[in-house]
């Protein structure tokens, strides 16, 4: 046998024996997103969004009240110094939008202040009060009390709120009823609180505008 015939002998067996390569395959396409899928989701969505505005529309507040709202909202935090004093620099302040007042309990100062500073006083010569029966007492004779009657009133954001010897403002009603405040002279500062329906019932509201 010649060399060129051997050689192209071997040839033939190593191409018996190499293994052929496997074509590639091509990775499978991601699956569409029906167009049902994403018109549901977008409705599902805008839903949430108009339920949300839908909410917050159900609650009128007056201007005076939401500049109420306002001002307390960024009180918060506001603590006496001491604590358990009745005192500080800002609640001195606080304390100036009443005539005649000495240190002590502050949450009739605190929305006294509020009030004058949102423009609507407190009081027929816009002198404010130190004590809350005092406030309510005034509301009712100037018809800007709204009686708790029956437990079942929905305030307004910006409203004073009115307990038996305690006062604060309303931020907002949740939809579930809890009524949200920010108060003064609670826990010894001014900070948020929430009262679910029937939790501590309000004697009555005081709406200034």
């Amino acid at each position: 046998m010649s060399y060129d015939v051997a050689m192209a002998r071997m040839q033939q067996l190593q191409a018996l024996f190499t293994p052929v390569a496997a074509a590639p395959v091509a990775p499978a396409a991601p699956a569409a997103t029906p167009a049902s899928s994403t018109a549901f989701s977008t409705a599902l969505q805008s839903a949430g969004q108009t339920a949300q505005l839908a909410s917050t529309a159900a609650q009128p507040t007056s201007n005076a009240g939401q500049a109420i709202v306002n001002l307390v909202s960024q009180e918060i935090g506001v603590k006496e110094q001491p604590m358990g004093s009745n005192d500080s620099p800002r609640i001195a302040q606080y304390r100036q939008a009443t005539a005649g007042s000495g240190v002590g309990p502050w949450c009739a100062y605190f929305t006294s202040w509020a009030a004058r500073e949102a423009g609507v006083p407190l009081g027929d010569n816009g002198q404010g009060f130190g004590r809350v029966d005092d406030v309510y007492a005034w509301a009712e004779k100037s018809g800007k009390a709204v009686p708790n009657t029956g437990g079942d009133v929905k305030p307004q954001p910006g409203d004073l709120i009115v307990w038996d010897e305690h006062i604060g403002v309303v931020e907002n009603v949740a939809a579930d009823g809890t009524i949200n405040t920010i108060e003064g002279n609670s826990s010894d500062q001014v900070i948020r609180r929430s009262y679910a329906p029937g939790d501590r019932p309000a004697i009555g509201y005081v709406r200034l505008g």
